[in-house]
């Protein structure tokens, strides 16, 4: 059976909200976290006629966006905690800048540049899954159907390509000075 996304939606829009309200406990929050999971279902329509099971298909989306929003609005978040009431500063002195120094940026370009020299020592299967999955942003989903293996092996094989990735910094000397054991 051919499936629409707006048969998809009339079938598991509601499921949807719901799922997105749990998951936010924010009415307008999971609106909005339901607009961007149907635009996904839009955006990766081509797919529909290959899915097997669409409600999972669709919960995946779901819970994938909100991580993903979560993970973003956590790393744009700065906070100031337990300010005592007077401060000899002032309160904007205390809140970090996302300008970096260019102390900052000489690191931050010597761990990249270290990392990229590491994940090239990988073997090809743990290299392109974690590529996948950190640096294009896929989905289990989406790495199992491009790599045409389960999502139990893609799990499996992020796991072991993190452990050795982290094993061969760790064994690289030139890193000591930015990673903390």
């Amino acid at each position: 059976m051919k499936h629409t996304v707006q048969d998809l939606y009339e079938e598991y829009g509601q499921y949807t909200y719901y799922l997105c309200l749990k998951l936010t406990r924010n009415k307008e929050e999971a609106e909005d976290l339901m607009q961007d999971v149907w635009v996904k279902v839009v955006r990766y329509e081509h797919k529909i006629s290959t899915v097997e099971k669409m409600k999972a298909w669709i919960t995946t989306i779901c819970m994938n966006t909100f991580r993903d929003r979560y993970r973003k609005n956590t790393r744009r978040s700065k906070y100031v905690m337990n300010q005592p009431k007077s401060l000899d500063v002032p309160l904007l002195d205390l809140v970090p800048s996302d300008d970096m120094t260019p102390v900052e940026e000489v690191e931050l370009e010597d761990m990249q540049a270290i990392v990229q020299e590491k994940m090239n020592e990988l073997d090809s299967i743990y290299k392109t899954t974690i590529e996948y999955f950190y640096v294009y942003q896929y989905s289990l989903m989406e790495i199992a159907e491009e790599m045409k293996v389960s999502i139990g092996t893609v799990k499996s094989r992020l796991f072991r390509g993190k452990k050795y990735l982290k094993e061969l910094m760790s064994e690289d000397d030139a890193m000591t000075d930015y990673v903390l054991a």
